[in-house]
């Protein structure tokens, strides 16, 4: 089975998350190693936890799992500019921040200059990386999974039913 890097990154209680052979097998929030509640950015200290929890390199990691797809939902984003003008700041910041996201292979560089990611990364829409964080290490093969947090990738909740190794969203709302 591949390994798993799953990443909580770029906004408020950044994190990570290992799976080996589809186990979690170690999970940590960057303000425990920072000391910086609600630490936004790039979690370098957690992953780097991680990789020493579960014994492997960064260069063993097959895939990286971040919680956001800027591609989410880009009609709603996008008619919601339209209609309400936001402060041209807040548009600047998101895109600054949208940056970011595109960049994980050059964060890892920044972090890990001496261990080189070889690995794919995937951006998962907002709630579907929840689901799929409690679906697929649940130890049940039937499950319905519930997502109910603030604005992740401009959707408010979701939920989802979960047989063996597939997930079907049911619903995401806004």
């Amino acid at each position: 089975m591949p390994t798993i890097l799953g990443l909580n990154a770029y906004h408020a209680d950044s994190s990570a998350c290992i799976l080996l052979d589809g186990k979690l097998t170690a999970a940590a929030e960057e303000e425990r190693f920072r000391r910086i509640k609600h630490w936004a950015g790039f979690p370098s200290q957690a992953i780097d936890y991680c990789l020493r929890e579960a014994g492997v390199p960064l260069s063993a990691v097959d895939h990286v799992a971040l919680n956001s797809d800027r591609r989410a939902n880009v009609l709603r984003k996008a008619v919601y500019a339209l209609r309400n003008r936001p402060d041209l700041a807040l548009i600047v910041d998101r895109l600054r921040n949208a940056g970011k996201r595109a960049s994980v292979e050059q964060e890892f560089a920044l972090a890990f200059p001496s261990d080189r990611f070889r690995g794919q990364v995937h951006h998962i829409e907002h709630h579907l990386a929840h689901l799929a964080s409690c679906f697929h290490v649940s130890p049940f093969d039937d499950a319905v999974a519930v997502s109910v947090d603030g604005f992740g990738d401009f959707s408010s909740a979701a939920w989802g039913v979960g047989h063996g190794q597939q997930l079907d969203v049911k619903s995401v709302s806004g």
